[in-house]
């Protein structure tokens, strides 16, 4: 069977004078050495891209995290500034592809701001600096050079019994690199809170009726991938769905 292949929204992004469509080689490389698939980058077009066009072609979807936030009309809010930055090529890339990926059954990953558009392409809403919430931890990434140091693993969650997630990393608490200014506020209808943090922040969900692997995470275990435990096992079960899909398609 060919190896399978998993499509990544790309960012839009303005490098060295020019626009450039990408994505963080953290995440490209926890899913070829994590998830044992290959990968293409999907464009952050406005318009352009066909959800379809694109899924026909693949196994899998990562959502990957970016410094970007998902532009709050999307969720029924007046954008301000401080929300930002923005980038709407990718919010019309992401969140196609989340719902027919759903409505499909192809396994699905999103990390980070992939948990924010997850939850916003199901109907759900989003908070923004949260660190400024009275009873809220400052989840902000560390404003430090070393990348080991800004991704450390530092944060307790507890994962809940009987999800999904629990039967990846086990039920109970664990320790993950959760790094955001921006988290779910009203989770979709269609959405099970899977993880907490210990100041209540939705650390992880999963989508209640989906026909394959479709989770999301507030945390980056993409960064270590190959070091850490729990980051491994995540990235080894979301690969093992992508190939039951693909050999299932294989054989229709």
């Amino acid at each position: 069977m060919r190896k399978p292949v998993v499509a990544i929204p790309a960012d839009f992004r303005a490098l060295d004078g020019n626009v450039w469509h990408a994505t963080p080689h953290q995440y490209v490389r926890a899913a070829v050495e994590g998830s044992g698939v290959m990968t293409f980058l999907v464009p952050a077009l406005e318009t352009g891209n066909d959800a379809d066009a694109i899924l026909d072609r693949v196994d899998g979807v990562l959502v990957s995290g970016s410094r970007t936030n998902v532009h709050p009309t999307l969720y029924g809010k007046e954008a301000t500034e401080a929300e930002g930055p923005f980038d709407p090529g990718r919010d019309a890339t992401s969140l196609p592809l989340i719902r027919r990926a759903l409505e499909r059954g192809i396994p699905l990953l999103a990390i980070c701001r992939g948990i924010q558009e997850l939850n916003v392409a199901l109907g759900g809403t989003l908070a923004n600096e949260i660190q400024d919430v009275p009873g809220m931890w400052d989840h902000r990434k560390p404003d430090v050079p070393e990348l080991d140091v800004a991704y450390g693993i530092r944060q307790n969650i507890t994962v809940k019994e009987g999800t999904c997630l629990a039967s990846v990393l086990g039920a109970g608490e664990i320790q993950v690199n959760s790094l955001h200014r921006q988290a779910i506020s009203k989770a979709a209808p269609r959405l099970a809170v899977e993880a907490v943090a210990e100041d209540g922040t939705i650390e992880a969900v999963s989508v209640i009726d989906a026909k394959a692997f479709a989770v999301g995470v507030q945390w980056h275990p993409e960064y270590w991938v190959g070091k850490d435990g729990p980051s491994s096992s995540l990235f080894q079960a979301f690969g093992d769905a992508v190939r039951a899909y693909a050999a299932a398609k294989a054989k229709a």
